[in-house]
């Protein structure tokens, strides 16, 4: 069997038809604290995948204080997101963290296994950085290794 494949996209663009994926995508949930209409769009979550609580507070403080300082939204964003370190800290995570590491490697062995898989959380991210992202960049060095 081959192996699949690994995609990203967010929420709103399954609510509102504007992401083409085929109808056998698993639809993986990455956010912590999923609401009662993100629920719905995704086939599962996994919270131990969303960003450490604390990464995620540091992340929107800086944020919050470039925007104050005038930075448009999304040049706030993605300096916050250089500021606090997040693509290491978030690697950092998923390395270490035991309910992390768990669905990494449930992850990783559904796409050995020949599914596509698309992550899912809320950002819009044609000009921001997010974690989902990393996420998929990692899991797809992470295919590449093995």
């Amino acid at each position: 069997m081959s192996p699949g494949s690994i995609t990203d996209t967010y929420v709103a663009a399954l609510q509102h038809d504007l992401v083409d994926l085929d109808d056998d995508t698993q639809l993986v949930g990455v956010v912590r604290r999923p609401t009662r209409w993100f629920n719905p769009q995704v086939d599962e979550n996994f919270t131990a995948l969303a960003p450490p609580e604390d990464l995620f507070t540091e992340f929107q403080d800086r944020r919050d204080d470039l925007e104050a300082e005038g930075h448009a939204e999304a040049a706030a964003h993605n300096q916050a997101w250089t500021d606090v370190d997040y693509d290491r800290r978030y690697r950092a995570h998923l390395e270490t963290d035991p309910a992390a590491q768990a669905a990494v490697d449930e992850l990783l062995g559904r796409v050995n296994t020949g599914a596509t898989i698309a992550l899912v959380c809320y950002e819009n991210t044609e000009d921001k950085r997010c974690h989902r992202t990393a996420l998929r960049t990692y899991l797809e060095g992470q295919l590449d290794q093995r």
